[in-house]
């Protein structure tokens, strides 16, 4: 596999809903071409970035659970990992609840508890309640420790990776000229062409979306890249007018309880680059 940036190839150790596995392959000219810092201020699994593991790099996520996972693993992958083999012992089937329920002290059993939960619960997703409480349901997946982890890898891989928690506005208003932006926001595809506003409402709002496209804006005009993914919505088309390249990729659905409800769907592909000349 062709690789950029530092040369170091680590896979994705997460589940995460609306992750971009599917997108990664196609954003090589992109990679190619940096220059500047790689930024992904909704990181997520970090796809993309484990994909090409750019030499300089900022992650960021508003979500406090995530980025100590990754600052953990980055500075000590061996003691996540040992944290994460005793709660392995237990069977999620017995156990899911109890784990949700806890409230470790300890950093690294603080980060084995996001993963045990992350890999065990509903689809991987993300949600907490009104108290901030991670509030899924146990899912199908019984596996803690998984044949194709290796924390070693993903802390070498995130040597140069600046991480921190923050509003996405912080790390796109710090971006400068030859800088490369990968804006991958919370949204759900299931509503593009029906009540796409108020199903978001939750998780991303309309006024973060109107805030989020200004700001993409603005780092474009000062000579970013900007490559953006969101809703295949014509509000959401709207806010990105100023972009030359706004386009509808094609994708299966993977946000459903049964496989076979899992139907193809579009998302919006917006850049201000040609990548190459492949669009």
């Amino acid at each position: 596999m062709e690789s950029f940036g530092t040369g170091l190839i680590a896979q994705p150790f997460l589940k995460w809903a609306g992750g971009k596995r599917w997108l990664a392959e196609r954003l090589a000219p992109a990679f190619a071409e940096l220059t500047g810092t790689y930024r992904e201020p909704f990181v997520g699994s970090g796809a993309v970035f484990f994909r090409y593991t750019p030499g300089r790099a900022v992650l960021s996520d508003a979500n406090e659970e995530l980025i100590e996972c990754y600052q953990r693993i980055k500075v000590d992958p061996q003691g996540v990992e040992r944290a994460l083999a005793k709660l392995a012992k237990k069977s999620p089937d017995d156990s899911y609840y109890d784990v949700r329920s806890s409230r470790p002290s300890e950093p690294n059993e603080r980060v084995a508890r996001f993963l045990y939960l992350n890999r065990t619960c509903w689809n991987g997703l993300y949600r907490v309640n009104l108290k901030g409480e991670f509030n899924v349901p146990r899912g199908t997946k019984n596996q803690i420790l998984l044949p194709n982890d290796d924390f070693g890898s993903v802390s070498a891989a995130l040597g140069n990776a600046e991480i921190y928690v923050a509003d996405f506005a912080d790390s796109i208003d710090d971006a400068k000229a030859g800088d490369l932006i990968f804006a991958d926001p919370p949204y759900t595809v299931a509503h593009n062409t029906n009540g796409f506003i108020k199903y978001n409402q939750n998780i991303f709002s309309w006024d973060d979306q109107k805030r989020l496209a200004e700001r993409l804006t603005s780092a474009a005009n000062r000579g970013v890249t900007v490559i953006a993914t969101n809703a295949d919505h014509a509000e959401v088309r709207e806010l990105y007018k100023q972009f030359p390249h706004a386009i509808s990729l094609a994708r299966a659905s993977v946000i459903a309880a049964a496989s076979s409800n899992r139907r193809s769907t579009t998302e919006l592909f917006v850049t201000n680059s040609d990548l190459g000349g492949i669009l």
